[in-house]
């Protein structure tokens, strides 16, 4: 009978040194060179910060120093009483001229056009022996009256009826008409006997009132009081 023995043993085989002084020293001269270069990067970056830092303060201090310049040429000026006042009386004026203006836009001031398209109708339609010695014209025309003299009294209503062909006349009516023939005073008398040798002829002072050889007549619109 037979009987295997184990004459190995553990403790004599060679042992392996997986940390030496080499590995070890080339780590640490690893770390310390990633340290230095790590330092010095950062040391980099922040030179260069503190230059942009000092660059920055340089140029807020010149823009501070010419805000500071700006300040003292263009300083506000103190508001002057009297140039507010006159512009208040302006702005006062022209808010009381834009409602003039829309008063005469309205028509309540009455004819905004003027009268000289009347004045050129009645110049127009003359009339031979008939002649206007008075026109009174109220409003926007809504009143109108004609004073005047006529050799015949039948011309009157022809210069009517002319009026009404005129464009600024239509749907103008009147209401009333006066015609009448005024007494004037007589003419002087001429006496030849009243002459001697030598002498001017002298006339005679009038005695009494006399037809005059036209008649007087007032047309009145309506709203227009005769004078």
């Amino acid at each position: 009978m037979s009987q295997q023995i184990n004459l190995f043993n553990p403790i004599f085989l060679k042992q392996k040194k997986i940390f030496t002084a080499v590995p070890m020293a080339e780590a640490l001269g690893a770390i310390v060179l990633g340290t230095l270069l790590m330092t010095w990067y950062a040391s980099h970056n922040v030179a260069q910060l503190e230059q942009r830092a000092a660059s920055g303060k340089t140029l807020l201090a010149e823009r501070e120093r010419r805000l500071q310049d700006a300040n003292r040429q263009f300083a506000p000026r103190q508001k002057s009483a009297a140039l507010a006042t006159g512009v208040a009386q302006a702005q006062s004026e022209l808010a009381a001229l834009r409602r003039v203006e829309e008063f005469i836009k309205q028509g309540t001031l009455g004819n905004s056009a003027g009268y000289a398209a009347y004045f050129r109708a009645f110049a127009r339609q003359n009339v031979t022996g008939l002649w206007l010695t008075g026109v009174t014209i109220t409003g926007a025309g809504t009143g109108i009256g004609l004073q005047g003299r006529a050799m015949q009294p039948t011309l009157i209503p022809q210069y009517i009826g002319r009026l009404k062909t005129e464009p600024v006349m239509r749907g103008k009516t009147f209401a009333s008409l006066d015609i009448g023939r005024p007494d004037v005073a007589a003419a002087p008398v001429i006496s030849p006997t009243s002459s001697a040798a030598g002498q001017p002829v002298t006339a005679q002072p009038a005695t009494g009132m006399t037809a005059a050889p036209y008649v007087q007549f007032s047309l009145q619109s309506t709203g227009v009081q005769a004078k």
